[in-house]
């Protein structure tokens, strides 16, 4: 049976009240009475109720994590980082894997609200989530906008595309191609399509923008790029993230398109996993470790003072990451 309140007095020698006063820290208590509530505590594997203690004003130390695919390396990462940070802080996350499904995402913010966490990071990529503009909690988004009074980190999305076309093209590519996302309004990520179009536009090329939707899957998403590649000469190709790169890779060499020879391929991301088991992709990558700070920077500050200012959106740099297939 689950332990209570009373059961740790009890083991302890002392009352209820001096119980909960110890585990709330409200009024002065004796060491020794405070490790003897501790001890029985340890030895009940008692855990205090974090509902109740946000009833009484106190935060609860829980944050939560909303993000799209924790599948997904970039997030994967993102996400291990950002619980790093808040656990060094004395904070647990809940983490929710929204999958792409904007009634999940609900149900999730829902669930959270529920278990009176004390913020919420966002960075999942369903959009029309009304109930982020309804909810006075603290949160903060990554790469997507969620409501004016949330601030939004994100990398140099504009200089990301700019900086893949322009290494595109200094590797001899003339005939440019995007595989990009769908496009949203007032997205973070649409800069490294808009960024990758003004670098064409100004140096005379042509964009050539095709969309593949986040959620295909990798066998669907393979059969577009291959009809792609088969109905067009394209000899450059930015991909908005690592993962459609690698999937690109495979198709030109099932094409017999030697990289970089008649295939120049730019990525995005440069994760850790990409850094370490595929060197060979030139990349753009994203500082994870400065957004990940930022992030909980931000929530922490708006844990502390809800009314705090804080700027609209943060923009940190990015850097190309040289491989051999441009």
């Amino acid at each position: 049976m689950k332990p209570k309140l009373n059961d740790v007095a009890q083991l302890a020698g002392v009352s209820v009240t001096t119980v909960s006063r110890v585990i709330n820290d409200h009024g002065y208590l004796s060491e020794r009475t405070k490790q003897k509530v501790f001890a029985a505590m340890r030895e009940l594997h008692y855990q205090p109720n974090n509902m109740a203690r946000s009833l009484q004003g106190k935060n609860t130390q829980l944050v939560g994590l909303i993000f799209s695919d924790i599948s997904n390396p970039f997030f994967a990462e993102l996400v291990s980082r950002i619980e790093k940070i808040l656990f060094a802080k004395n904070y647990k996350v809940i983490l929710c894997n929204s999958a792409d499904d904007p009634q999940k995402e609900r149900d999730y913010l829902q669930m959270l609200m529920a278990n009176q966490v004390d913020g919420i990071i966002a960075g999942a990529h369903n959009l029309g989530i009304e109930e982020y503009k309804q909810y006075g909690l603290p949160i903060i988004s990554f790469d997507r906008y969620l409501s004016d009074n949330v601030p939004i980190v994100s990398s140099d999305n504009f200089n990301g595309g700019w900086l893949a076309a322009q290494t595109l093209q200094q590797a001899g590519a003339d005939k440019i191609a995007i595989f990009t996302g769908k496009s949203h309004a007032g997205s973070p990520t649409n800069g490294r399509r808009e960024g990758y179009e003004a670098y064409l536009t100004q140096h005379g090329l042509t964009p050539h923008v095709h969309e593949l939707p986040f959620e295909l899957s990798p066998a669907l998403k393979t059969m577009e790029i291959r009809t792609i590649l088969e109905n067009h000469d394209y000899n450059g190709v930015f991909c908005s993230d690592d993962l459609t790169a690698l999937l690109t890779a495979n198709v030109a060499q099932q094409l017999k398109l030697t990289i970089p020879t008649e295939l120049r391929l730019v990525g995005y991301d440069g994760t850790a996993l990409i850094r370490n088991y595929h060197p060979n992709l030139t990349t753009i990558e994203q500082p994870l470790a400065d957004i990940s700070t930022l992030l909980v920077s931000l929530l922490l500050q708006r844990i502390a003072d809800a009314n705090c200012k804080l700027e609209a959106k943060y923009t940190l740099p990015v850097k190309l990451i040289k491989g051999t297939t441009a």
